[in-house]
């Protein structure tokens, strides 16, 4: 077996009184789509903000392709890394927020070229170019002159996609993308997600979506109070959950009206 893209060993994280992560040890491979469910308030937006060091963790580390995020080992002392390094780290994660996090001052395209021009030091007609490509995987080329202010929220979310993948992340995160979205605008931004995974994108996913993490995910983790409760084959989890908190928990979700997730 490969070695993990992503790997997390004893990750703590506290806010004060507040221990929101308790150890968590997980493993991500390559090409891999990870499904990241539990009730609100469990940690699982924090574990996804840990993995990319946008939280600190108080214990435990996490790393990307082989690396510590945030450190860099030197005779056996971990040094923080410099902000300069550190984003560069960060580069390698692309992160999908619920919020979408657009520039408003900036349009799509620009939006969507910020980043391979600033941090990957890419010309204005190379970054250009990528950005279009991408902005037709997401189906919103014919917006690329549009403002964010004239979108929809479902679009704003897929330029977000796409501005995510403009980096060229080798992992794509992503923090229930679809939770601020009206019901009629969650199928598109879940497709996109779709044929990202069919592409063979390596993905971890916070999501209430039962039925894409059914559909989409190799494999799902149920995190209950800060701790992994469990975690297999997508399948497996849902229709047979072993740990009876992890029961509990799908049973109430499974039983509320369906919602549009096509």
């Amino acid at each position: 077996m490969s070695a993990p893209i992503v790997k997390t060993v004893g990750l703590r994280k506290s806010f004060g009184p507040n221990e929101v992560l308790k150890g968590i040890d997980l493993e991500v491979t390559q090409g891999e789509v990870l499904c990241i469910l539990g009730p609100s308030g469990s940690g699982k937006s924090t574990l996804l903000r840990c993995i990319n060091h946008l939280e600190v963790p108080n214990g435990g580390y996490v790393w990307v392709d082989g690396q510590i995020i945030g450190y860099e080992l030197r005779k056996d002392v971990l040094h923080e890394l410099t902000v300069k390094r550190l984003r560069a780290q960060q580069s390698q994660l692309g992160m999908v927020f619920q919020h979408f996090n657009l520039f408003a001052h900036r349009s799509v395209l620009g939006n969507v070229i910020e980043g391979p021009m600033v941090v990957r030091g890419l010309s204005r007609a190379e970054a250009t170019e990528r950005a279009m490509a991408l902005l037709d995987l997401v189906g919103l080329a014919e917006k690329a002159e549009a403002w964010p202010a004239e979108l929809s929220g479902g679009q704003k979310q897929r330029v977000a996609i796409a501005r995510a993948l403009a980096m060229e992340p080798r992992v794509m995160l992503f923090d229930e993308p679809t939770s601020a979205l009206d019901p009629e605008l969650v199928g598109e931004v879940l497709e996109v997600m779709r044929r990202l995974a069919a592409s063979g994108t390596t993905m971890i996913v916070v999501t209430h979506e039962i039925g894409f993490a059914r559909e989409v995910a190799d494999r799902v983790v149920v995190m209950i109070d800060g701790e992994i409760r469990e975690t297999g084959p997508a399948e497996a989890v849902l229709a047979d959950p072993k740990d009876p908190r992890v029961r509990s928990f799908l049973g109430r979700v499974l039983a509320r009206p369906a919602e549009c997730d096509a």
